[in-house]
């Protein structure tokens, strides 16, 4: 990351954004350089520098890349999303979770209802007797068998997913 007021002649992003002079001590330098400026240009619109500033100044510097990080990823979510923010996100992908896993308790009571109709028609007709899973082919074709075995240790008597 370049740092403004060190060894380089243009500002950073934030000093930029803001019009003033970018100083060797300048929080935001080594957060926001000057080749990305949208990143800053949004945690400003939403935080604002002076708070953003406040927050920086606070934290020990070992953490302070992870705060930007978060800063910049919630102003992102608040100018696409401006009421709910990342929560907009986090509810969006809660609910495709809860439709794929309807999907998926769907397509196991299928293939549990399918293993069961095979294993009845299997039991109930005589060998090559024309059914449909082990009937009679055509001399010259091959024949078949697909076994899908599904894990039944639930028992169906408890949730398959914790919520």
């Amino acid at each position: 990351m370049k740092e403004c007021g060190k060894n380089s002649s243009s500002p950073c992003a934030a000093c930029k954004l803001l019009r003033r002079r970018c100083g060797h001590d300048c929080v935001f330098a080594p957060y926001f350089p000057a080749d990305e400026p949208h990143k800053f240009a949004n945690v400003h619109k939403v935080f604002g520098a002076s708070n953003v500033s406040k927050m920086l100044q606070e934290l020990p510097e070992q953490k302070r890349g992870d705060a930007v990080s978060s800063m910049v990823y919630e102003a992102n979510a608040r100018v696409r999303d401006p009421v709910y923010g990342c929560v907009g996100a986090i509810s969006s992908l809660q609910q495709q979770i809860d439709m794929l896993r309807t999907q998926l308790a769907m397509a196991q009571a299928e293939v549990v209802q399918l293993k069961l109709r095979q294993s009845t028609s299997i039991t109930n007709s005589p060998p090559n007797s024309g059914s449909p899973i082990m009937g009679s082919q055509p001399k010259g074709y091959a024949h078949f068998h697909m076994d899908l075995d599904v894990d039944q240790s639930n028992g169906f008597s408890e949730p398959m997913w914790p919520y």
